[in-house]
């Protein structure tokens, strides 16, 4: 069929034909304004449905690139598009959370509305673009140009602080991507293209791979962001609106993770292998380290910044053991994290529409005036603990899993970090849901309104269902998981018993 022979470019541009149809609406006012709104709606609407589509026409048994695009402007260089198991999920993750976004917006965001929903929309391409193609130079483009919307996002509409925090993120971001581009110019010198899929096949000598590996982990590094490249993550989260730090932890962070799998260890497992201990310690660091800041933080922003880069250590943790509960136990925390964090900054973003401060003693027994909020809030609190029932246990699981039969030393450690996150999640719950209800400030306070539940519950249902009944998630990435690790254990040459401990046969 022409669509499906096409699916992918239709669904990574669709965003952006929403963002040219948005420059014809005239005028400032709410009117105009609400038309703006709602073309915005109704295109991340068509796009969610569209990737869900391709989710359902995925065939998960199959180990190759599927609904694959190819034309070469030579053999080397092209528009190539494809997903495989890998990639296939944070299309739909990245799609659906766009309407939440936007609809998330109509109330708080009331300046250069337009212009707002204009970069949003050509952000959403740049983000299913670098998850869709197959192209290095390609990937390069996309993955690059998520820093300008971004950097628009919270140099324009983000708080008090946002020109610091904009230009901190641009700077670290732009260094890492730096290294990545010599890194992919020399990777075509070695193979001459830049196809991804015969770049996959092609080995690499290992002391190439070595100076390969180094060059996209300063890019990845950042992007996630591990300890500790972090110190951008905290003021851009804190500095954004709410929909730039819903896309920002769910989304963005994943391209860093995605790259890792993709990249670092698909085509450089031998110096994967070799940095594996280094890595390892640097995920225990963020898991550990960022939990106790998160303890100690008064802005609940910034809490839960701390949060994500402690979870996105369980991702790399997961990744570099190389083995198939590692792998599948990252891509599902990245899934699960990009649900469970995006709502968390919805949350926020409720109660500061309200009273306007992020302040945790500012707020208190909010469980009287606000009882489905409260409820709401509890979901997303136990999945980020990793509470059994939840997906926030699922990946967290599989990973400790993983890093278990690696080393037991940085499986200990990581349970260790699980014990702190209970502790600084329950202690923000406590103190910003229960207590008395006395501080005048908060009077009058209402609870979730319509807009709202509309935006909260569908992620409550995910974060229970994907709880309960993870196979959706897993069965999706099985096969494409199982070659990744296989084809890592052959390539770092592993005994026998560890191949078939890797791959699970």
């Amino acid at each position: 069929m022409i669509f499906s022979d096409h699916l992918l470019t239709v669904i990574t541009f669709l965003p952006t034909l929403g963002a040219f149809l948005l420059l014809f609406v005239g005028g400032r006012d709410e009117a105009a304004n609400n038309l703006a709104r709602y073309i915005a709606l109704g295109v991340t609407l068509v796009t969610a449905a569209l990737s869900l589509y391709l989710w359902y026409l995925f065939d998960p048994s199959n180990t190759g690139f599927q609904f694959v695009e190819n034309y070469g402007w030579s053999d080397s260089i092209g528009y190539r598009m494809g997903v495989d198991g890998i990639s296939v999920l944070f299309i739909p993750l990245t799609a659906v959370l766009m309407p939440a976004v936007i609809l998330s917006s109509f109330g708080s965001i009331t300046k250069r509305v337009k212009e707002y929903l204009i970069v949003f929309l050509i952000l959403e391409t740049f983000m299913i673009g670098a998850f869709a193609t197959l192209d290095l130079a390609m990937f390069y483009v996309f993955f690059e140009g998520t820093l300008i919307p971004m950097f628009l996002i919270i140099g324009i509409w983000g708080g008090a602080r946002r020109i610091q925090a904009t230009y901190k993120f641009f700077f670290y971001s732009f260094t890492g991507t730096v290294l990545m581009l010599i890194a992919i110019m020399a990777m075509y010198w070695q193979a001459g293209t830049l196809d991804i899929v015969k770049l996959l096949t092609f080995k690499f000598p290992p002391e190439v791979q070595t100076w390969l590996w180094i060059g996209f982990f300063a890019s990845f590094a950042v992007k996630m962001p591990m300890w500790p490249f972090h110190r951008w993550l905290p003021e851009a989260h804190v500095e954004a609106p709410t929909g730039g730090s819903v896309i920002l932890a769910a989304i963005l962070l994943k391209l860093g993770g995605y790259g890792f799998i993709r990249f670092s260890i698909s085509m450089f497992p031998d110096a994967s292998h070799q940095f594996a201990n280094f890595v390892f310690v640097l995920s225990i660091a963020a898991i550990i380290i960022t939990s106790l800041i998160a303890l100690v933080q008064t802005d609940i922003k910034k809490l839960i910044a701390y949060s994500s880069v402690a979870h996105m250590g369980f991702v790399t943790m997961g990744i570099f053991t190389g083995n198939i509960y590692g792998i599948h136990g990252a891509i599902f925390q990245m899934i699960s994290h990009g649900i469970v964090s995006a709502a968390l900054f919805f949350c926020v973003g409720v109660v500061y529409d309200r009273m306007h401060t992020r302040e945790i003693d500012a707020y208190g027994g909010l469980v009287s005036p606000m009882p489905r909020y409260a409820v709401v809030f509890m979901v997303f609190t136990m999945a980020n603990v990793g509470l059994p029932g939840t997906s926030g246990f699922v990946g967290e699981f599989l990973t400790m899993l993983a890093a278990f039969q690696a080393n037991t030393w940085v499986a200990f450690f990581a349970a260790f970090g699980v014990i702190l996150s209970a502790a600084y999640a329950l202690w923000l719950y406590r103190r910003v849901i229960f207590g008395a209800f006395t501080k005048e400030s908060l009077k009058g306070i209402l609870d979730l309104d319509r807009r709202e539940a509309i935006v909260l519950v569908p992620l409550v249902i995910l974060t229970i269902v994907f709880g309960f009944y993870p196979a959706p998630i897993l069965d999706a990435t099985a096969a494409s998981v199982n070659l990744v690790a296989e084809n890592f254990a052959n390539a770092i040459g592993a005994a026998p018993a560890a191949v078939a401990a890797a791959t699970g046969h």
